[in-house]
């Protein structure tokens, strides 16, 4: 048996309890491994709220979490490339990152440059970032608006943008215009009339990747002109009633984006959003945090 933070039921933060848990195995194809950090996003908070039901039917006894880091502990068979005692990061399309223990099948080595904090917080908002930005096609000479420019995605996917050769315009909360500058985008203050600022810096708008679900959507595929560039991560529906797409994380699962983006990380050309650090089992504490919004940081649980 293992610990880890179990919704009890849908409801309040106080739900999450730190509870004994049968411990996962790695099953085909998977690694499993003993937790140093989890990182906290989002969708956790809907999720444990019930909200998203339908989509994550995460029921009493559940485990949240799509990313963490640490140590291999046990391999299937059919593995290989990968040893115990490694240390990684791992994406968890099915959750689990809570825990002292996971189960993954999509894991990339965490660099010795890599603290666990850095590692744990990079795999779900890099997969989201990557996908959304080749869901929306963005390539070299395109001009990207990315709206929720600096939270954990945003931040990702003006870099990778950047990088590719596209102008970026990214749109934040004017606290943050020093930071989307310095990620190498234009800055437009977010909220009401953001494509009129928009329209101020450039007639043309290629591509826009939504990662805050705050509205614009309809405002992006008018500027656009097409609803296949405008990817939104967090506004399923506004994507109906505006045209624009709704990210997908199925099919079009960027499996690569670690190998991609940790490497970055490595050398320091890949800047994550700064991150705050509480012990496992304040999960809780984290949740009520990043509902508040008394932080503006990435939320790390890490397991002594």
């Amino acid at each position: 048996m293992s610990h880890a933070i179990v919704i009890t039921e849908f409801g309040d933060p106080a739900v999450l309890q730190w509870k004994e848990v049968t411990e996962p195995v790695a099953n085909a194809g998977e690694i499993l491994v003993r937790v140093k950090a989890a990182g906290v996003g989002p969708t956790d908070l809907n999720i444990r709220a019930g909200h998203l039901a339908k989509v994550f039917p995460q029921g009493p006894g559940s485990v949240l979490g799509f990313e963490a880091a640490g140590v291999v502990e046990q391999l299937s068979a059919d593995v290989s490339g990968v040893a115990v005692g490694d240390e990684v990061a791992v994406h968890l399309p099915a959750q689990g990152g809570y825990g002292e223990l996971v189960a993954s099948g999509v894991w990339f080595a965490k660099p010795e440059e890599v603290s666990w904090e850095s590692a744990a917080a990079l795999p779900a908002s890099a997969e989201a970032a990557l996908r959304a930005l080749r869901e929306a096609s963005v390539a070299d000479g395109d001009t990207l608006v990315v709206l929720g420019a600096a939270g954990s995605v945003g931040m990702i996917a003006i870099q990778l943008a950047h990088s590719w050769g596209a102008r970026v315009i990214g749109a934040a909360s004017q606290r943050d215009e020093q930071l989307v500058r310095e990620l190498g985008a234009e800055f437009v203050a977010y909220g009401d009339g953001v494509f009129e600022r928009i329209a101020a810096i450039t007639h043309r708008v290629d591509a826009v990747v939504d990662a805050a679900g705050h509205g614009g959507l309809t405002e992006a595929v008018a500027k656009t002109g097409d609803g296949s560039r405008v990817v939104t991560l967090a506004d399923p529906v506004g994507a109906a009633a505006a045209g624009a797409t709704m990210s997908a994380s199925g099919s079009t699962r960027a499996s690569d984006a670690l190998a991609i983006t940790m490497p970055l990380l490595a050398n320091g050309s890949l800047r994550l959003k700064q991150q705050r650090s509480l012990p496992i089992i304040d999960a809780a504490e984290a949740h009520r945090l990043l509902a508040s919004g008394e932080t503006h940081d990435k939320i790390v649980l890490t397991v002594a």
